[in-house]
């Protein structure tokens, strides 16, 4: 495995993280225990140091999943990052929702503390313009959310801070240049390359503004999020979560689904889609590391061999790129 620095915080992150979200759907199911624990036994023989989880995954369920099994592989060493969503009808008491949020996702986790606690709400100019999103006030002003998240820092429930790079591209950056946020994370992946670049195709679903850039400047982690696109870039169907959710919704995945395919038959013989995939965002400098779905033993063990060697040739990275703006 390799590791890589989480901007300052002195972390030294595993190049691929364990994502424990409702795509893959392994962690939020309550059935599952036997495999989540196997599972996560292989991440964690494999060398993964660090778990991606929040309390919407299912209602809370992927959290405990997360911590029944790490309790019964006493595995007290790994990192663990959670997140809070604030809602709209609690946005008059930003402080007591997060402390409630929080205190509850300690409990399912089993935990007295985790390493990083995430804003997951997307952050936009007004309340409202996506889904669930909130302003740089809601954040940064007075009785705001990082008051809230600084406290729990404060009280050594918390190691580290954290965003969730969705939303309005300034708005996120005036966030971010507060420089109360160690971490990001960040859609990329090689159909939607736009937070790693200033030359962004037409026709995507979101641009996320070569954000990494600013990441990068202010000495932020990057977690790179949606790697496989939902799963378009690995053949599978759409998950029941993304037949359902408000953010990244079935048409943008239909839509990754056809251009994955076309994009699968312009590779070298011998080089898989969900190999280029994952190789393709970790050749990002700026990347500390990919959080992937896993649902099986066997997904670990494929990601980290493709993992393992290295970046993908120069050249290919500019035909992929060269087609991906053509097609998008």
């Amino acid at each position: 495995m390799q590791y890589r620095p989480l901007g300052t915080t002195g972390i030294q992150i595993s190049a691929v993280s364990f994502g424990a979200g409702p795509v893959s759907a392994l962690m939020t199911d309550g059935e599952a225990f036997d495999r989540q624990r196997a599972t996560i036994g292989r991440a964690i023989e494999s060398g993964i140091n660090w778990f991606d989880t929040a309390p919407t995954y299912g209602d809370g369920q992927s959290e405990s999943s997360l911590g029944k099994a790490l309790a019964a592989l006493s595995a007290n060493e790994v990192h663990i990052a959670t997140k809070v969503r604030l809602p709209e009808s609690r946005l008059g008491d930003i402080r007591g929702f997060v402390l409630e949020s929080f205190a509850a996702s300690l409990a399912r986790l089993q935990r007295p503390r985790v390493t990083m606690i995430q804003l997951h709400n997307s952050i936009t100019g007004r309340r409202g313009e996506l889904p669930t999103s909130i302003t740089p006030d809601d954040v940064l002003g007075p009785g705001g959310l990082a008051d809230a998240f600084e406290f729990l820092k404060r009280n050594g429930q918390a190691a580290h801070l954290g965003l969730t790079g969705i939303g309005h591209v300034s708005s996120l950056i005036e966030v971010m240049r507060s420089r109360i946020f160690a971490a990001i994370q960040v859609p990329l992946h090689v159909l939607n390359p736009s937070a790693a670049t200033t030359l962004v195709p037409v026709g995507l679903e979101a641009n996320y503004g070569n954000i990494m850039a600013e990441a990068e400047r202010l000495g932020m982690g990057v977690l790179a999020i949606r790697v496989f696109a939902a799963g378009a870039l690995v053949g599978q169907p759409p998950s029941d979560h993304t037949r359902k959710t408000k953010f990244f919704p079935l048409s943008v995945y239909e839509t990754d689904q056809r251009r994955a395919a076309a994009l699968a038959r312009e590779l070298p013989a011998g080089l898989d889609l969900k190999e280029l995939a994952l190789r393709y965002v970790l050749g990002h400098k700026s990347v500390s590391s990919a959080i992937v779905g896993f649902s099986t033993e066997k997904q670990i063990d494929e990601a980290l061999t493709w993992a393992g060697r290295g970046p993908l040739d120069p050249e290919l990275i500019v035909r992929v790129d060269r087609w991906v703006h053509q097609q998008a």
